[in-house]
């Protein structure tokens, strides 16, 4: 991870093929492309990686979960239980449909604590969605189960994960429905994009129409198509497709690469005592995008995350202060900061953030490392950064 790292002639082709015929626009404009239709390619390429029935592209990651939501029926009012742990885009794309984001404590799996998401559930409650970070899953079988005993919707969050699997399924496949990003520094990228993949139809017609201002994209004559409902405009276009299409194929030598790299770092790290990885649930295997593992407690952290930069090891962070990926710091949240008015209803479930207890996630990303690993890097080049790491370990002790 990053897909960019590794741009081949293989994206350019797509890429020209779309400037070719000139149809930058993935609806439309049918005689002019000459047979080429790159979003469509991709969402069949991604239906087979994945073993689904339906995929549907869209504009990012962040718009892939509110079109998930949205045609899943989640909505104004409603709670969607998420992880203190994840992007901002998570409750970003709940709040843009009026719906609630209630924030609960993860486990050492670094994402829901299953006991936290039964004590969160009210008769609000409308979903349950996992983000899968740093490329490994959570206890998918618990989460299945309680989504089943209280009738809520199971969404899976496997922006940062792609390629990793659980009993046999890959991430993303395995809820009510899931959702990818292909930003610039996932995976596989298409510069921007999403995806949204379920096996329920509903779903997916719903997530067809909605993400292209309703239009039922039925027929061939654009200008005549019906919108059964309001829908808006998270389309992806062809430009985007086509770069992802390339990478959507490559993807099995890039999960082999960032598997390769990450066992040399994992190796060289695991006979330190105070290096403890991260918890996998039986039967998973990570997209290995990420290495993560604690350290004793959150000074060592920070000091080790310190010593990490000052000898050139890059990419690699603890999240206990940073503003992007953690509950402490989205004061923007917690305080309700907004261009617009928020509904009473969100601002007071964004006011409970300021004084709600999260030591248990405190415990766990406070002492936790976690290091992108890179597609580029030569053996040389992780052998070197792994003595590097287990050295600045060694001397905090």
């Amino acid at each position: 991870m990053p897909g960019f790292e590794l741009f081949s002639d293989l994206e350019r082709k797509e890429v020209n093929d779309v400037l070719d015929n000139g149809v930058l626009m993935r609806y439309g404009f049918d005689g002019m492309r000459k047979g080429h239709w790159k979003a469509k390619e991709l969402e069949t390429e991604l239906s087979k990686t994945f073993s689904t029935n339906h995929v549907q592209l869209v504009s990012s990651g962040t718009a892939a979960v509110s079109v998930a939501l949205a045609s899943a029926g989640v909505g104004a009012g409603d709670e969607v239980i998420m992880p203190t742990f994840t992007f901002v885009a998570s409750f970003e794309a709940i709040m843009m449909l009026g719906a609630i984001p209630i924030l609960v404590d993860i486990d050492d799996t670094l994402t829901l604590d299953p006991k936290a998401v039964e004590a969160a559930i009210t008769p609000k409650t409308k979903a349950v969605m996992i983000v899968q970070m740093c490329g490994s899953m959570g206890h998918m079988d618990a989460l299945r189960t309680i989504c089943n005993n209280h009738k809520l919707i199971f969404v899976e969050d496997a922006c940062q994960a792609i390629g990793g699997s659980y009993k046999g399924k890959l991430l993303g496949s395995i809820a009510d429905v899931g959702c990818f990003s292909f930003d610039f520094v996932k995976t596989i990228t298409c510069g921007e994009g999403g995806a949204v993949i379920t096996n329920n139809k509903d779903y997916y017609l719903n997530a067809d129409h909605y993400s292209d201002h309703g239009h039922d994209h039925i027929g061939n004559d654009r200008g005549a198509e019906s919108h059964p409902f309001l829908g808006y405009n998270f389309r992806i276009s062809e430009l985007n497709a086509a770069v992802g299409l390339a990478q959507a194929r490559r993807l099995p030598e890039f999960i082999a690469l960032q598997k390769q790299n990450y066992t040399i770092l994992r190796n060289a790290l695991e006979v330190l005592p105070e290096v403890q990885f991260r918890t996998v649930p039986d039967g998973g295997e990570e997209s290995y995008a990420f290495l993560n593992f604690f350290l004793p407690d959150l000074e060592t952290s920070r000091n080790v995350s310190k010593a990490f930069k000052e000898n050139g090891i890059d990419v690699c962070w603890n999240y206990f202060d940073n503003n992007w990926h953690y509950i402490r710091e989205w004061h923007h949240l917690k305080e309700a900061k907004s261009l617009y008015p928020i509904s009473p209803e969100i601002k007071a479930a964004l006011t409970t953030l300021k004084t709600k207890d999260f030591s248990q996630s405190d415990h766990f990303i406070g002492r936790n490392i976690s290091c992108l690993i890179k597609l580029s890097w030569t053996t040389d080049d992780v052998k070197l950064r792994a003595s590097k790491m287990v050295e600045c370990i060694k001397k905090m002790r």
